[in-house]
């Protein structure tokens, strides 16, 4: 079975991305940051991005709701959530989707939080500007939103200096969590954390899904954390999707080179394997001049002769798979 790009194959798609591009024009010329990037998220479906850092997953997350920073800016593609392209929408229309159809959770919380407002008065924000509720229901919605995600009500008046840095996380989550959007985009969230932290707010977001039924994309460069949490992978190479799959075949039985070598590099912690992992060797190329056909092949070891010279389709291999490399598709 074979196909021109990743389709959804069910009824129950909450977004479908199609050939998304993005470039940033810089002083040097332009970055092809996010080139054709295809996938879709169903309904209360977790679902991965990874890749090296600067591979573009940031990139992505930020394009869904229209926040791409300068000098970047969207060239082509759909983001059709519900079935309504993002891209076609005002400012104004896009504004009233941002919090209540699709939040964020960025990676830094003590960056994204104001330092000068108490976090209950950022979370009710969000509350009063979309629901038109007076402030004291806003209010208390934080609070119940504080004991949801584990900090509690007490710190509603507290400033984002006296929480740790695990309380400032899980603030971030209340704050995507305030008006119940059926998508939440998670960048990196736990990245800054310790490995204790970083496995509560994993364990809060399985709780957060049983109890809303929402969907996630879970945009991380670890791997490990990534295969406790989600159901399905894209992994990005330079600016580009090369696999899609279910995790546990991800994990597995990876079939692009770059995943394969992605794979191998978590460390194995089983029996006889302590300390046992593997690198990618070089650097993943630069996007002013990005290598003539496959972007991996400089760096791939089971090249062949059409990879610097072809750039490889994105095509289906099982129901539910899908790889961009010329070992598959060719005959």
């Amino acid at each position: 079975m074979k196909g021109d790009g990743p389709f959804p194959a069910s009824n129950n798609v909450l977004l479908e991305v199609r050939n998304l591009r993005v470039i940033y024009d810089t002083t040097f010329g332009k970055v092809d940051a996010v080139s054709q990037v295809s996938f879709h998220v169903n309904e209360n479906e977790f679902f991965g991005l990874a890749g090296e850092s600067g591979c573009g997953k940031s990139t992505v997350a930020y394009s869904l709701v229209r926040e791409v920073p300068p000098p970047g800016k969207i060239v082509g593609g759909q983001i059709l959530l519900n079935g309504r392209d993002l891209l076609k929408l005002s400012n104004e229309e896009m504004r009233k989707v941002r919090w209540k159809e699709v939040s964020v959770i960025p990676q830094a919380a003590m960056n994204a939080l104001n330092p000068v407002y108490t976090v209950g008065d950022q979370i009710a924000e969000a509350i009063m500007e979309h629901e038109k509720a007076p402030k004291d229901e806003a209010l208390a919605r934080a609070e119940e939103l504080l004991d949801l995600v584990g900090v509690g009500r007490h710190r509603v008046r507290s400033y984002p200096h006296e929480l740790s840095g695990g309380q400032r996380q899980r603030v971030m989550i209340a704050m995507a969590l305030a008006l119940n959007p059926p998508l939440v985009i998670a960048d990196e969230p736990t990245t800054a954390l310790d490995v204790v932290v970083q496995a509560q707010i994993l364990n809060l977001f399985k709780e957060l899904r049983d109890k809303f039924g929402m969907s996630m994309i879970f945009i991380t460069h670890d791997l490990t954390t990534m295969f406790e949490l989600v159901d399905r992978i894209a992994i990005m190479y330079a600016g580009k999707i090369v696999e899609i799959g279910p995790t546990d075949k991800i994990v597995d039985d990876p079939l692009h080179p770059y995943t394969q070598l992605l794979v191998k590099a978590v460390p194995r912690i089983g029996k006889g394997e302590r300390g046992k992992f593997e690198y990618i060797p070089g650097s993943p190329p630069n996007l002013l001049e990005p290598p003539p056909g496959c972007r991996f092949h400089p760096r791939c070891p089971k090249r062949f002769e059409p990879c610097d010279r072809e750039e490889p389709r994105i095509i289906q291999v099982d129901r539910d798979r899908w790889v961009a490399c010329h070992l598959f598709g060719r005959g």
